[in-house]
């Protein structure tokens, strides 16, 4: 076993730092990435001024303090440091062409670009992810920059978007999973079993005028690998379309689930509390004994829900539509498996039921959307009758051999 050549006690001084080679140093460090920002100030003529910075960082929130580091030569921090105030503008990662501008002329650096003056006069570059707008708290040398302290005075998210980024001497972006599926052997899967029960599916979205898709689970997605719409509205989206497993949607793929993957679904509702476990996991049980789920019709919530995802989409899945998502779902959960009682008229937005599959396949069920409303016991559980019919042909047609 090797070990160390020396080593130290403690309370031992270190010994001194050996020179650490610049080529080495810049490449090392530039295997890590960074956001892209230009700060910006306006100019005593009332133009504006800015520089581009890869070291930008928030620092504290009591007091709310930013940082920035730049070079102890730079000319442009040299005619920002003048300004009574700055602007920390975080592009997006469609604005490279704005950085490089920015980044390489001295003079007309702003020519052509969008901006407005912020609450402290300093410019807000139009199109940035955020803005930050600062006042100077300190700024002393450390080796060859300046740590520059900037305490936050007014801030904003102004497009939800994906951010620059510099790595390794080049802009780039974040690439996370599309909200549209890419080519996945299981869902490949999916979509061939959804084609042997094309035509029922089919029929049934005929029979009763309605809206009919075929949803496989991958990996924490459900995913729309098929889909009729002869509904008077039609409400499916693309085929394709992934949307976030969250309790208490998705229950019937948690019928069969093994307790891990109930655990792990359960911990994706935005309250992790007990009690809202203990909700979540009633409603499953609800689920397991009927062999399908169902979600009342509330317009508003129903509305809300539909734009989160489609924020969720358009933003490249970013942690804070996520995490908006994750919390309209959870409203949904007052509108999920009401009891069928007879007498009584229902206004649903949906019916699901779990499609068995052989050991192997992926999991897989039915949808049916845009219902007619003040549907009675009876019409409720035809609906339900008919997807278990298709559920059932789906199971035999997936059977091995």
């Amino acid at each position: 076993m090797s070990r160390p050549a020396e080593s130290r006690t403690a309370g031992s001084r270190p010994t001194e730092p050996r020179p650490i080679d610049a080529t080495l140093f810049r490449e090392t460090l530039g295997h890590y990435p960074t956001g892209v920002a230009v700060v910006t100030t306006t100019a005593d003529d009332g133009t504006p001024d800015g520089m581009v910075v890869g070291t930008f960082s928030s620092v504290s929130l009591d007091p709310p303090l930013i940082a920035f580091f730049p070079a102890v030569n730079s000319r442009s921090f040299a005619r920002l440091r003048t300004a009574p105030a700055f602007c920390v503008n975080v592009l997006a990662a469609d604005q490279e062409p704005l950085c490089r501008q920015i980044a390489t002329s001295w003079e007309g650096k702003f020519d052509g670009v969008d901006w407005r003056p912020g609450p402290l006069g300093s410019p807000v570059i139009e199109g940035a992810v955020a803005w930050i707008e600062c006042t100077f708290e300190d700024v002393h040398e450390a080796g060859d920059h300046f740590v520059v302290l900037g305490r936050v005075h007014e801030l904003a998210v102004e497009r939800s978007t994906l951010p620059l980024l510099f790595f390794q001497g080049g802009y780039g972006r974040f690439s996370p999973g599309s909200f549209v599926a890419a080519p996945d052997p299981e869902l490949i899967q999916a979509a061939h079993l959804a084609e042997t029960i094309r035509a029922q599916v089919e029929e049934l979205s005929i029979e009763f005028e309605v809206n009919c898709s075929v949803l496989a689970r991958i990996r924490d997605d459900a995913v729309q690998v098929l889909a009729t719409n002869r509904a008077a509205v039609v409400d499916s989206p693309p085929l394709g379309h992934r949307q976030p497993v969250i309790p208490p949607m998705g229950a019937v793929f948690m019928v069969d689930a093994v307790p891990a993957e109930v655990d792990a679904w359960l911990h994706r509702a935005p309250d992790d509390s007990p009690e809202t476990r203990a909700l979540h996991s009633t409603l499953l049980e609800k689920v397991r004994e009927r062999g399908y789920s169902l979600l009342a019709a509330e317009p508003e919530l129903l509305e809300r829900h539909r734009e989160a995802l489609s924020a969720f989409e358009q933003s490249d899945r970013l942690p804070r539509q996520e995490r908006a998502v994750q919390q309209v779902t959870a409203e949904l959960t007052d509108l999920f498996c009401p009891d069928l009682v007879p007498g009584r008229h229902y206004d649903l937005a949906s019916i699901v039921v779990l499609v068995p599959t052989a050991e192997g396949l992926p999991q897989m069920a039915l949808r049916m959307t845009g219902l007619p409303g003040h549907a009675s016991t009876e019409k409720v559980e035809s609906w339900i009758d008919g997807l278990k019919w298709v559920a059932r042909v789906a199971a035999t047609a997936g059977a091995p051999g």
